[in-house]
C-alpha cells in the first residue's frame, strides 16, 4: 500500500473517532450540567454553599440554634426542612413564626423539622380588599363622583395585584435568605468546651428529593463564674481578697476596667476560688470582672464597681 493511500485511511479514521468523541460529549451535556452534585436520593444542590449553623450552649440549659445558608433553586409548598441533634441533646422547640412555615419536633426530640406550607397571605389580602371596596363606596357615596369612582377602583385593583405579587414572591422565595431557629437542649453532665457530634441538616423538595445538605457545630459552653467577694460599695484595701465559684478546674483571671489582670487562679473541685491581687490597687473608684477559661471555652462574671481607700496591707 502506498504512503498517500496510508495517509488518507489514517486521516478519515481520526475524522470518525472526533465526531464520534463529539457525540458522546454531547449526550454527557444533556444528561448533566456543572456545579450540580448526584447522589442516590437526586440531586443535591444547584450551589456551592451547604446549610449551616452553630451555637454555644451551656450545660444544663437551652439555647438557639439558627439554620441558613439556602441559596439554590426555589422549592415550594411541601418542602422541609430537618435539623437531627446532636449527641445528648434533644430539639425542644421550633421558634420560627413567619407565616408559611410549620414547626414539629419528633418523638423523643431527636430531630426538628420545618415545613413550608406556603404563603397564607391570600385570605388576609381578601378580606383587606372587601374592606377597602367598602370604604371606596362610603367615600363614592359622600362625594357622588363618577370620576373619583374610577380612581378608587383602580388603586383597589393596583393594591390587589401588589398583594398579589408579594404573596407570590413569599411563595417562590421558600427558604432562601432566612434562618430557622431550633431549640436544643444540653444534658447537665456535659464537658464544657466539647463540640457535640451527629449534628446534620438536610432540605428536601415536596418529592422527597434532597435539594441540600449541612451540618451543625454545637459546642457546650462553660457556666457563668461568679464573683461575689469583694462586695460591691464596701471600702476596700489596695490588696483585696477576691473570691467566688467556677466550673472546677476551669482557670480564673480577674481583671480591672483597663483590662488589666488583678490576680489568677484555678477553680478548685467543689468550684470555689480565691486571689489576692499582686500589685496594689490604684485608690479611688475601680471596677473589677472575672473571666473563666477551661478546654478552649471561656465565659465572664458580672462586673462590680468598688472603692480603693485603705492601705496596701488591708486585706478585708
Amino acid at each position: 500500500m502506498s504512503r498517500s493511500w496510508k495517509t488518507t485511511i489514517f486521516g478519515v479514521l481520526a475524522v470518525a473517532g472526533a465526531m464520534v468523541m463529539a457525540a458522546m460529549a454531547a449526550v454527557a451535556g444533556m444528561t448533566g450540567t456543572a456545579g450540580t452534585a448526584y447522589g442516590r436520593e437526586g440531586p443535591i444542590g444547584s450551589v456551592g454553599r451547604d446549610l449551616w449553623a452553630s451555637a454555644t450552649i451551656e450545660p444544663g440549659r437551652e439555647g438557639i440554634v439558627e439554620v441558613g445558608g439556602y441559596e439554590g433553586v426555589p422549592l415550594g409548598e411541601g418542602s422541609v426542612l430537618t435539623l437531627t441533634a446532636p449527641a445528648q441533646t434533644r430539639v425542644t422547640g421550633t421558634l420560627f413564626a413567619a407565616g408559611g412555615y410549620r414547626g414539629a419536633i419528633a418523638l423523643g426530640g431527636i430531630s426538628g423539622t420545618y415545613t413550608f406550607v406556603g404563603a397564607p397571605a391570600a385570605a388576609g389580602s381578601a378580606a383587606d380588599d372587601s374592606a377597602a371596596d367598602e370604604s371606596a363606596a362610603d367615600d363614592l357615596a359622600a362625594d357622588e363622583s363618577a370620576a373619583d369612582d374610577s380612581a378608587v377602583d383602580e388603586s383597589a385593583v393596583d393594591e390587589s395585584a401588589a398583594d398579589d405579587s408579594v404573596a407570590h414572591e413569599s411563595a417562590s422565595a421558600g427558604w432562601k435568605g432566612r434562618t430557622f431557629p431550633f431549640v436544643l437542649s444540653v444534658p447537665a453532665d456535659a464537658e464544657p468546651g466539647t463540640r457535640l457530634p451527629d449534628c446534620s441538616l438536610v432540605l428536601r423538595d415536596a418529592n422527597g428529593t434532597v435539594r441540600q445538605r449541612g451540618s451543625c457545630a454545637v459546642t457546650v459552653g462553660l457556666p457563668a463564674p461568679v464573683l461575689s467577694r469583694p462586695h460591691s460599695g464596701v471600702p476596700l484595701g489596695a490588696l483585696p481578697r477576691t473570691s467566688g465559684t467556677a466550673y472546677p478546674g476551669a482557670q480564673v483571671t480577674v481583671r480591672d476596667a483597663q483590662e488589666e489582670e488583678v490576680c489568677a487562679t484555678t477553680a478548685a473541685p467543689a468550684g470555689t476560688w480565691s486571689c489576692v491581687p499582686s500589685r496594689a490597687l490604684p485608690p479611688g473608684p475601680g471596677r473589677l470582672q472575672a473571666t473563666a477559661t477551661y478546654n478552649g471555652v471561656s465565659a465572664t462574671s458580672e462586673q462590680i464597681d468598688i472603692v480603693v481607700t485603705g492601705a496596701a496591707d488591708a486585706q478585708p
